[in-house]
């Protein structure tokens, strides 16, 4: 070998040493992408799905989902199928109550939810003989179908299908203070009626501003004599009718629900994105009292962080909150019954009954976590509850109490009106007044309804706060007939982590839900806002919005909000931010103060006293109007007062009015987002 050969051999060697080197390292590489990235992770769902993995074939519609829900109920030999439409759990409820009679009757029936449905399998119904569909549905907002329901009205809305030798009933759910009472039942009712289907049984109405409970009761009563009639029934099983059975897990799995709505640990793991199967868990940043020293009441102003999320909302936007019941009364139910809280169970479909749901609520979770985030323990108990709680009664007197309160007729409706309505009894009220009673707590879980999200108008603009959301809440604190203390479950609990803001545990689990609640698109067109106290919420943010647009040099029509509170100096909220806006001259603010003089004025009033101009600027600037707050009065008399405008300012017939204001509806100019 030449001296000139040497180095020639070296870089070879060297280059055969660098190889190696790099495959050793891709492989190192590689196995570190697999370990930690491609690795199959263990299922923390898998455990939970081996509890509810049972020898039996159970009618529920998640646990047999082969073919269409007719295939079902023809394979299950189902008489009766029941939608409900629910967006706070009630039409829900109703629609199991209903279940149960029927069941008791032998009438084989299924509970189903129309969005997990082809409603086209509605034509093939006739196939089965006797049968018979019940549509329990609430009307929600101004009109709209339940969030669960809507895809059934868009189906009834949009076909022509062939319903002769279908056989149904409507049991409709709504609220007077609202202008659209109970217009989904209705339209259900007229549509299937219009499709050639049968109406088995008049339709029932329900008012949630007056006694929901008694008018279901009433129409119930009556639904189920026609029921015996028409399909020659007898007699009917006696005692309980359970749905689930329970399964105490002994000792507990290494995974169980902690509050979580449908899955395992994503408190723990927040992914998004974030909706109501899977809320975003945000800190409260910012937690402060808005109404002065002197006032008697509270009202508080949440800021909740966002800025990791991926959350994005609009002005005018809701967020929903999921609450968590009182721990003091949730601790009380568990000595009251002699229970301990701490055991984790589940509640699982019984082999013969047809619930639509594998479990009531996520599934398996301790008493304690049933209690706390699933159920409500807070409302008054329904006739159905109370009445399968007299076989727990160890006294005649107290078996007597409930015999009278779930009695049938009117003499049975005035005693659960006086023992419960009149005295706001809750659940744990009920237990405490009748001492001899000791149901099962599980049957109690089984009874009781979901514990519903609550819904606050967003109070920012995310121009201005990108990464948090704002909520403006009022805390009501009251004292029942019976001397109980008592609080609305969402306020009160965010009322009660003022003290560990900054703390990991202050945190609330949210998402946001849309809403009709927008500005213009043009921000030239003029708005009118009417929000008395916590009503302002909404047009907080609309008012931030608009402002920065006026500040980056856009042309922005006139602002004009009307807000009402009781005294200046004591719950007139947002007092410096709103003048300051209107020193600008972002926002013509006019402001009603109903007690600090010797008459009443509200926010109507300023309204007539602005009559020409506000009639100026609907006629001949196309402004849009916005109501927020009070659906029982104060909206009401906005609207009259609106109306009152139009014919005096407008030279208006009243039904020109009318016509006039329907219109400005119709292309939405006039929004209302209230409440009763």
């Amino acid at each position: 070998m030449t001296d000139a050969e040497e180095p020639v051999a070296a870089a070879g060697d060297a280059v055969a040493v660098g190889a190696w080197d790099v495959l050793l390292l891709v492989a190192f590489v590689g196995f570190i992408v697999y370990w930690f990235f491609l690795r199959p992770k263990k299922d923390p769902n898998a455990e939970v799905r081996d509890f509810q993995r049972k020898k039996r074939s159970t009618s529920s519609t998640t646990t047999d989902s082969s073919g269409t829900f007719i295939d079902r109920m023809i394979r299950k030999d189902f008489k009766v199928a029941i939608f409900y439409g629910s967006q706070t759990g009630t039409a829900e409820d109703f629609s199991a109550r209903l279940m149960k009679d029927l069941r008791r009757m032998g009438l084989p029936c299924t509970m189903l939810d129309p969005e997990d449905h082809e409603m086209d399998e509605l034509t093939r119904l006739k196939e089965i003989e006797d049968s018979l569909v019940l549509f329990v549905v609430a009307t929600y907002g101004e009109g709209d179908p339940t969030d669960n329901a809507r895809p059934m009205f868009d189906w009834l809305s949009e076909t022509d299908a062939d319903l002769s030798g279908t056989r149904f009933a409507v049991f409709s759910l709504g609220n007077k203070t609202y202008e659209h009472y109970n217009s989904m039942g209705r339209l259900v009712d007229k549509k299937l009626e219009q499709l050639g289907a049968e109406r088995f049984f008049r339709r029932g109405e329900g008012d949630d501003d007056g006694n929901i409970e008694e008018d279901f009761v009433k129409w119930r009563e009556d639904f189920l004599v026609h029921v015996r009639e028409r399909f020659n029934i007898t007699g009917e099983q006696a005692g309980q009718l359970r749905e689930y059975e329970l399964e105490v897990h002994d000792p507990p799995p290494a995974h169980v629900f902690q509050g979580e709505p449908t899955r395992l640990k994503t408190f723990e793991r927040q992914r998004s994105p974030f909706n109501p199967k899977n809320p975003f868990l945000a800190p409260i940043t910012i937690h402060k009292e808005l109404h002065q020293p002197k006032s008697d009441r509270s009202c508080m102003h949440v800021e909740l962080g966002i800025a990791d999320s991926k959350l994005k909302y609009a002005s005018g936007d809701h967020v929903a909150i999921q609450p968590r019941n009182n721990s003091e009364m949730v601790e009380s139910i568990g000595q009251r019954l002699n229970v301990n809280l701490a055991t984790v169970i589940s509640l699982n479909a019984s082999e013969d009954a047809s619930p639509g749901k594998a479990n009531p609520f996520p599934c398996p979770c301790s008493y304690r976590t049933a209690l706390t985030h699933y159920i409500d323990i807070s409302s008054r108990p329904r006739t159905n509850v109370l009445e399968s709680l007299i076989e727990y009664c160890t006294t005649d007197e107290d078996k007597q109490v409930l015999r009278s309160v779930t009695a049938p007729g009117d003499v049975g409706r005035a005693e659960y009106n006086r023992f419960v309505v009149a005295s706001g009894r809750n659940l744990l009220d009920v237990l405490e007044a009748l001492p001899s009673l000791m149901p099962p707590l599980d049957l109690l879980l089984e009874m009781l309804p979901r514990l519903q999200v609550r819904y606050f108008s967003i109070s920012s603009s995310p121009k201005m706060f990108p990464d948090s959301i704002h909520v403006t809440a009022s805390t009501h604190h009251y004292t029942t007939p019976t001397g109980r203390e008592g609080s609305g479950v969402a306020t009160s609990w965010i009322e009660s982590l003022r003290s560990r803001v900054g703390n990991n545990d202050a945190r609330i689990p949210i998402y946001i839900r849309k809403s009709t609640l927008r500005l213009p698109l043009r921000p030239v067109i003029p708005v009118i806002m009417v929000g008395p106290g916590t009503g302002l919420a909404p047009f907080r943010a609309f008012v931030q919005e608009r402002h920065l647009l006026k500040q980056d040099g856009k042309l922005v029509g006139e602002t004009r909000l009307y807000f009402g509170c009781r005294n200046r100096d004591t719950d007139y909220i947002y007092e410096e931010e709103l003048k300051s806006y209107a020193d600008s001259g972002s926002l013509a603010l006019r402001v009603a103060f109903s007690r600090d003089q010797g008459h009443k004025v509200y926010v109507s009033d300023l309204l007539l006293e602005d009559a020409e101009h506000i009639w100026s600027l609907i006629s001949k600037d196309n402004a849009h109007f916005y109501v927020c707050g009070d659906a029982k009065r104060m909206a009401k008399d906005v609207n009259a007062m609106l109306h009152k405008i139009a014919m005096e300012q407008g030279e208006k017939t009243a039904e020109e009015a009318e016509a006039f204001i329907k219109s400005m509806k119709t292309r939405g100019r006039y929004i209302v987002d209230a409440w009763s």
